[in-house]
C-alpha cells in the first residue's frame, strides 16, 4: 500500500474532514482514504459543446421552423483597378 502526504491543508476542510469521519464512525484516516477512492471512481463527465449545452437547455420548448430565404446568385467581387 502507498502512503500520501497532504501539506497545507486548511484548517476549515481539516476540522470538516474530522467531524464528518467522527459522523461516520471512522478515523479522519480512513474517511479520506474513502473520499478519494470514491472520487477516482467516478466517470468523468462527457464534454459538451456550447451548441450542446444551449440545445439541452432550450429542448423542453420545443422548436422551431424559420423560413428560409431564396438563395441569391453571388454578386461579382469588387475590382480595384
Amino acid at each position: 500500500m502507498a502512503s500520501i502526504t497532504i501539506r497545507n491543508l486548511d484548517d476549515d476542510v481539516k476540522s470538516r474532514l474530522r467531524v464528518r469521519a467522527a459522523s461516520n464512525g471512522r478515523s479522519m484516516e480512513e474517511e479520506a482514504r474513502i473520499i478519494l477512492a470514491e472520487a477516482v471512481d467516478r466517470e468523468p463527465a462527457p464534454a459538451e459543446g456550447l451548441g450542446t449545452a444551449i440545445h439541452e437547455l432550450f429542448k423542453p420548448f420545443g422548436g422551431v421552423e424559420l423560413e428560409l430565404p431564396p438563395r441569391e446568385p453571388m454578386r461579382d467581387p469588387p475590382r480595384f483597378e
